[in-house]
């Protein structure tokens, strides 16, 4: 198992939390097994970008992104060069600091069309 430490978040994670993480899984799966109601709105297909997290520590340790999520954090709001897609990174036994964003881009959620 591997722990990743989550950052608080003011509506997510208020407190931030410490979890224990499965290798092989996606981030997105270790925060949702733990309650931590990260946005996902694609289903994890890395269609939406709403899984946007910030990898505040064992960023090196995290193969480099696809094009397919490049594509997306470039709509990511408050990218950074330590952002990456919580449905593309893949838990491995480095632990892992993680910041959820303040903000998602979520057109869906927010009944707005698309651009």
């Amino acid at each position: 198992m591997t722990r990743i430490t989550i950052l608080p978040h003011g509506e997510i994670c208020p407190q931030g939390a410490a979890i224990e993480a499965e290798e092989g899984k996606t981030l997105c799966d270790a925060l949702l097994a733990n309650d931590i109601e990260i946005e996902h709105a694609c289903a994890q297909s890395c269609a939406c970008g709403t899984c946007h997290v910030l990898v505040r520590a064992g960023f090196e340790t995290l193969p480099s992104a696809d094009d397919c999520e490049e594509d997306l954090l470039d709509k990511a709001w408050g990218l950074e060069a330590c952002s990456r897609l919580a449905c593309r990174v893949i838990v491995t036994k480095a632990p892992l600091t993680v910041e959820i964003p303040r903000y998602s881009i979520n057109l869906a959620r927010e009944n707005q069309e698309p651009v």
